[in-house]
């Protein structure tokens, strides 16, 4: 099988980087917690100084990528811009799309499609159905990889080496007490997820959601990331779970990877 999932693995440590770059990276990450902040909660929040602060923020405004209301800084809008070319050029991307507008009509909760990036698993599409709820996972939030159904269907997809290796670099932090923290009950649950074809999360992004993901492959076999459907644990249960709704996913997941490979 040909390995497109080597963008799944963190980069390893010790290539050196642009001190001005980390710098602007900081508050860009700083930003993106806070719903608009001044320079100096910025200097206080990063350890940097008021007038570096200031300095990359005028930078990053002169770019659009910061706007400025009174003194208060926020990210732009050209954030956006950028975000949605990466996603455009995701193969497939449109097809991908409906098959995650399909699943959320008929299953009526919340259907994702997630990619592996630097040993996390970033939502890419999200569509909630007529009783879909409210999930941690809008577009563009990463997680560990191991954390979600989607996820754990890709990680399933590595080899334990390279499984190790993320975690090795990354842990296996826990969202809730749900959350495989244990690298060995990690490792059985990815030989089962090979075997029977699809990943189930019980309770371990959010307490009380359950979901199960399904792998998706290019033409050349090569994965291209893991579509989910998410829903409250008194639906996601019994045969329900465990067999109706896998079936339900790899059979649209079938006819999607048909339709990527003669489209």
């Amino acid at each position: 099988m040909q390995n497109a999932m080597h963008t799944g693995l963190p980069p390893r440590e010790g290539g050196q980087t642009i001190k001005c770059l980390d710098t602007t990276f900081a508050i860009v990450t700083e930003l993106t917690r806070r719903d608009g902040a001044r320079v100096t909660e910025l200097a206080s929040a990063t350890g940097l100084s008021k007038s570096s602060v200031h300095k990359h923020l005028t930078t990053l405004r002169m770019n659009d990528f910061v706007t400025k209301d009174d003194d208060v800084y926020r990210l732009g809008m050209r954030f956006l811009d950028v975000g949605g070319h990466v996603r455009n050029v995701i193969p497939g991307a449109n097809i991908i799309r409906g098959v995650v507008r399909e699943l959320a009509d008929i299953t009526e909760e919340t259907a994702q499609f997630a990619i592996a990036e630097h040993g996390r698993a970033v939502i890419v599409f999200r569509e909630a159905g007529r009783q879909g709820v409210y999930t941690r996972g809008r577009v563009g939030k990463r997680f560990y990889i191991h954390q979600t159904a989607s996820g754990k269907a890709m990680l399933a997809q590595m080899s334990d080496e390279e499984v190790r290796e993320i975690v090795d670099q990354q842990g296996l932090p826990k969202l809730t007490e749900n959350t495989i923290t244990d690298l060995d009950t990690l490792l059985d649950e990815l030989a089962e997820i090979r075997e029977r074809g699809y990943a189930i999360n019980q309770n371990e992004t959010t307490e009380g959601l359950r979901s199960v993901g399904v792998p998706i492959r290019g033409p050349d076999e090569e994965v291209l990331g893991a579509t989910a459907v998410v829903g409250p644990s008194n639906r996601m249960r019994g045969d329900h779970l465990e067999y109706e709704l896998p079936d339900l996913i790899r059979t649209a997941v079938n006819e999607l990877e048909l339709n990527l490979a003669y489209s």
